[in-house]
């Protein structure tokens, strides 16, 4: 059998190794190189960004009104006797990165050797930006384009995905605006919120483009090429349904107390059918002004959302279930069962859900594509569709 050929990028890794060699900088006796030979490691796929990739509420499975125990199976952080939060999100249940064991490159399989989460809840552009470039810690740990140089030099990064722009836009103000306005001032939000929306927008898609040219500008600095590697721009789904797709009746307190999604039909429109896709169609526009792939997620819990007619809530009979139960965590106002980042993000399920669009992704190497679910089924229903 021929011996395969390295990859160009290893093989002028392989002759810079030997030249350091005949220069005499090689370890002492111990044959290994004084500097690691950037990206000759252990293949990784590299999660980055904000709390709709980190794993947030990767706690839960389903929603359950028991407020006990294990709530009926749904809460993945107990222990039998008491709530381990670490469990569930590891060392960053204290930071509040709430990086979770399904966050999504963590449960999309053996797409290669190292599955690398350095997202952060919470986190905003400024977060992902190099400290060089402007960029700012959070919750203790360095930017993220920073701590990618570490893993660009150790590991041989294949891909990228990112998810950021979300909290720049504001989208847990949003969320408590639109909350509050059907608990408590019986008026919309979506008028005043889109504005503001409209208002930022374009300043936040920067930050993204400039994201993505964060980077690139780490893994050039580590000696790739932009074709040893991708990068995949994410969209965000919708956790709450159309108006007409929630199973509680828009009067009374049954969406506030029941279901946990207060939000009047008219928002939750726009939230599904206006705010969602504009956010998916710049997201897109970003990607292709940065040559980077795009996956949008806009209909990726189209009927397990919060309250969504097609799912039903957790309860003694009604057991904790990925074909059945909501995909996403509702608004636990009170903090009976957990503290409030975790509101309106992808859970257990929704996680589970999200890896299977990474490994369909990461099996198709360039176009843009959208990543849905089958009704009635669990991640394994996951499916892509071309996108022009």
């Amino acid at each position: 059998m021929p011996t395969p050929h390295p990859s160009p990028r290893r093989a002028v890794r392989g002759l810079l190794a030997l030249s350091l060699a005949a220069g005499g900088l090689l370890a002492a006796g111990g044959g290994s190189p004084a500097l690691a030979s950037p990206g000759a490691g252990p293949t990784a796929v590299v999660s980055m960004g904000d709390s709709y990739i980190s794993g947030e509420a990767g706690r839960w499975q389903g929603n359950s009104l028991t407020n006990t125990g294990s709530r009926n199976g749904t809460d993945r952080a107990w222990t039998g006797s008491a709530y381990d939060p670490s469990r569930v999100y590891g060392t960053t249940a204290a930071n509040g990165c709430h990086r979770s064991d399904s966050a999504e490159v963590k449960s999309a399989g053996p797409i290669a050797s190292a599955l690398i989460n350095i997202a952060c809840s919470g986190a905003t552009t400024r977060n992902v930006f190099r400290a060089a470039s402007g960029g700012v810690a959070y919750k203790g740990e360095a930017p993220q384009a920073d701590q990618l140089a570490s893993i660009a030099a150790s590991h041989d990064v294949e891909m990228i995905v990112l998810s950021i722009g979300g909290n720049d836009l504001g989208f847990a103000d949003i969320i408590t605006t639109c909350a509050t306005d059907y608990i408590v001032w019986y008026s919309y939000c979506h008028d005043d919120q889109q504005a503001e929306v409209d208002a930022k927008i374009d300043g936040v898609m920067a930050n993204v483009g400039k994201s993505v040219d964060e980077i690139r500008a780490v893994m050039s600095g580590a000696g790739y090429a932009a074709s040893d590697y991708r990068i995949v721009l994410q969209s965000y789904p919708s956790p709450i349904p159309r108006g007409a797709e929630n199973r509680y009746a828009e009067s009374g307190w049954s969406r506030t107390n029941t279901g946990g999604c207060p939000f009047w039909n008219l928002d939750s429109d726009w939230a599904r059918d206006s705010l969602v896709p504009q956010i998916a169609n710049r997201l897109k526009g970003v990607a292709a002004a940065k040559g980077v792939q795009f996956m949008d997620l806009r209909d990726m819990l189209q009927g397990r959302e919060v309250c969504a007619k097609a799912s039903k809530q957790v309860s003694a009979t009604v057991p904790a279930s990925a074909s059945t139960s909501e995909w996403a965590r509702w608004i636990d106002q009170n903090q009976t069962q957990g503290p409030l980042q975790e509101n309106m993000h992808p859970n257990h399920y929704g996680q589970l859900a999200l890896g299977r669009c990474l490994a369909l992704v990461h099996a198709r190497p360039s176009g843009n594509v959208s990543c849905r679910n089958t009704a009635g089924t669990g991640a394994s229903g996951m499916y892509l569709t071309s996108l022009s």
